[in-house]
């Protein structure tokens, strides 16, 4: 029998005044407002972001009174009944860029491979760690925010690694993370390349294994809406779609966190934005071990900020003024729904069969990128009204592990016609 579990709702915290430029003049009473209006959607957590360059502008200077505001931010969502995520390594924020000074020119070093570099992150997510470890509603740390796009093409400047250098950055930086708050949802982000992009180095396997659940970004601009348009099944489903393509490479039970997921204009006209949220999330609560779902964002940003690209300035559940709009309301209204009647699971007995290569390096992934067979697959799949799952060929042959995920069922992409 298919369990009956409560997803969590939440947003990714833009604050309505400053951005993330907030810290450099820290308002508590602005924070709190935010948070009031965040609450009033019935939300019970968020998604907070540090910049990295303010919270460690040396790389033996963690400022402490920035460190100090982090947990004044916590405790004024715990006054409001939200729960708090923290990203540490920022990183990188709607086509912005903060990364520390000692990083850059005169400093170059990578971020991902230069030993100094590591230890200086370690102690900093450390500090950040340690320092929220006793508030009952510290969720846990993320690493970061879509790190993985410093990693390679088409970044302009990048700090290259490879797949075993991605590996060890990570599982050393998750256990900082767990040593210093065990039992938390220590998770990393990536954008994602992680899943469509050969020969990247960050991987699906690292994202489906490590870390205390699977975060996935999701975003209909890859190609997805593009080719499908706004209401086409493959962009209505492509959370489900990137949900089930993780469970590939995932242990059976393995929780996914839906991080980040949003409605991004033209694309998605902002007239269409609560149909597409509500088709959306209603696709992805069938999918099982669902976490939680945290939409991108709380509030819109300031058109009085400039170069930003178009579309990140309307993504907000709530206006610059703190008030909802239709899309925020159809959020509350889901979110309602939810806490009075938690929605069962499908049960997915057909799984399409996926072939990246290797799955440690998955070195043609591109297979399940948007346009592309596996992918295209699986969205007519959908269209049909079959909900499927994914598996790999190791996996496709282990009548046990299919058991145990209740397949019954695998297609070759190529039979879908």
């Amino acid at each position: 029998m298919t369990d009956i579990h409560r997803v969590r709702m939440g947003a990714n915290y833009t604050p309505s005044h400053g951005w993330f430029h907030h810290w450099l003049d820290f308002d508590l009473d602005e924070v709190r407002r935010d948070f009031d209006s965040i609450a009033a959607l019935g939300l019970d957590h968020v998604r907070a972001f540090a910049l990295w360059p303010l919270f460690q502008p040396n790389r033996t200077l963690i400022r402490a009174r920035a460190v100090d505001q982090l947990g004044q931010l916590l405790d004024a969502a715990a006054e409001r009944g939200l729960d708090v995520c923290v990203d540490a390594l920022q990183g990188h924020l709607s086509s912005f860029d903060f990364v520390p000074s000692w990083l850059h020119s005169w400093h170059r070093r990578n971020l991902f491979t230069d030993p100094e570099v590591i230890d200086a992150e370690a102690r900093y997510i450390e500090t950040l760690a340690l320092s929220l470890a006793d508030r009952p509603n510290f969720l846990g740390v993320t690493l970061g925010n879509e790190v993985n796009q410093f990693s390679g093409p088409p970044h302009p400047d990048p700090d290259p690694c490879t797949y075993e250098q991605a590996s060890q950055w990570l599982e050393g930086l998750l256990g900082v993370c767990e040593r210093a708050a065990p039992g938390r949802l220590h998770t990393h982000g990536e954008y994602d390349a992680v899943w469509f992009r050969d020969g990247h180095p960050f991987t699906p396997a690292q994202a489906a294994r490590l870390g205390g659940a699977t975060a996935l970004h999701s975003w209909v601009f890859n190609g997805t809406a593009q080719r499908h348009g706004r209401s086409g099944a493959a962009t209505v489903h492509h959370a489900e779609y990137q949900i089930e393509l993780s469970k590939a490479w995932a242990a059976p039970g393995r929780p996914v966190w839906l991080q980040e997921v949003g409605a991004p204009a033209p694309l998605i006209p902002p007239e269409h934005a609560a149909e597409f949220a509500e088709l959306t999330l209603a696709n992805a609560l069938t999918c099982e071990g669902l976490y939680g779902i945290t939409w991108w964002c709380s509030h819109d940003v300031s058109r009085s900020l400039a170069d930003f690209p178009e579309l990140e300035y309307d993504l907000g559940l709530l206006t610059t003024e703190r008030a909802p709009k239709p899309l925020g309301k159809a959020i509350a209204e889901l979110t309602t729904a939810l806490r009075a009647s938690p929605p069962a699971p499908v049960r997915r007995t057909t799984a399409l069969l996926l072939d990246p290569g290797d799955p440690e390096t998955a070195p043609d992934r591109s297979v399940a990128a948007p346009g592309e067979t596996f992918y295209e697959a699986w969205a007519q799949l959908a269209a049909q009204g079959v909900r499927a799952t994914a598996v790999l060929p190791d996996r496709a042959r282990d009548p046990a592990y299919l058991a145990g995920r209740g397949i019954t069922e695998v297609i070759c992409p190529a039979d879908i016609h």
